[in-house]
């Protein structure tokens, strides 16, 4: 179908609009008052402004206002939001740091931060369980297959960006990598737990190996652990795999 001139004339009219708002520096046009624009670039601002500020206190608190301000502004200019819900703005601004930030002088952990930070809202929002069925609250965790919580995210980073803060900022990512887990406990309440790798993998066999037992996972990492004494493993594991259940990291096992 073809686009009529008008409709095409409108077009490049709201995009010019749209452009000048994202950039103060953008010249605007003499037909265009320069005060009315002023007041949609000071509300199109203040909304980002506010949002990431609140989605990001950790990050916000590591700039002082100007540093801020410019870094918002260049997100606006640079990144083009695709998603049309504003609780995803948090989202496209991590892509923004990870992908197109250019700035000179940044911390090498703020993509990891912006992150971890995002995940918090991610996991208060989730949906994710709401469709479950079929699973038992208080199967054996040993003798079925343990179902991670849809809701839990379990993170590594380079970084140990949980513990960042104006007066703790890295220059060089650690020796060992940081391992989180960000969940939802049954009140909806989000907690963060840093965990240890043998931790990580087993979330991570418990995801990928959806027909294996609690009791074969905590066997196969004993087995990639070579301990000499692999018993000690799995009932290390199995107070691990209750602990996760009553964190309500774990829902249970899968029927």
């Amino acid at each position: 179908m073809s686009t009529s001139p008008e409709s095409a004339n409108f077009r490049e009219i709201q995009q010019r609009f749209a452009g000048i708002i994202r950039d103060p520096a953008a010249p605007v046009p003499p037909d265009m008052p320069e005060e009315r624009m002023a007041v949609y670039r000071e509300l199109f601002f203040n909304g980002f402004d506010s949002h990431l500020s609140g989605n990001f206190p950790v990050l916000r608190s590591l700039f002082d206002k100007p540093a801020w301000e410019a870094m918002v502004h260049d997100f606006m200019i640079r990144h083009r939001c695709r998603t049309p819900l504003f609780t995803e703005i948090g989202l496209e601004f991590v892509s923004y740091l990870q992908n197109e930030r250019q700035a000179e002088g940044d911390p090498a952990f703020l993509a990891e931060l912006a992150h971890y930070e995002y995940v918090e809202l991610a996991v208060a929002l989730s949906d994710a369980d709401h469709e479950l069925s079929g699973n038992d609250p208080n199967g054996d965790l040993l003798s079925g297959c343990p179902l991670v919580a849809p809701t839990t995210w379990n993170l590594s980073y380079r970084f140990p960006v949980h513990r960042i803060s104006p007066e703790f900022q890295p220059r060089e990512p650690g020796d060992q990598p940081t391992h989180l887990l960000v969940y939802r406990d049954r009140e909806y309440k989000v907690h963060f737990l840093e965990i240890n790798v043998v931790t990580q993998r087993l979330l991570t066999l418990l995801r990928q190996n959806l027909q294996t037992t609690g009791l074969e996972c905590l066997k196969c990492i004993a087995d990639e652990l070579q301990h000499p004494q692999p018993d000690d493993v799995i009932q290390a594991g199995i107070l691990l795999l209750t602990e996760l259940r009553e964190r309500n990291i774990l829902l249970g096992t899968r029927r």
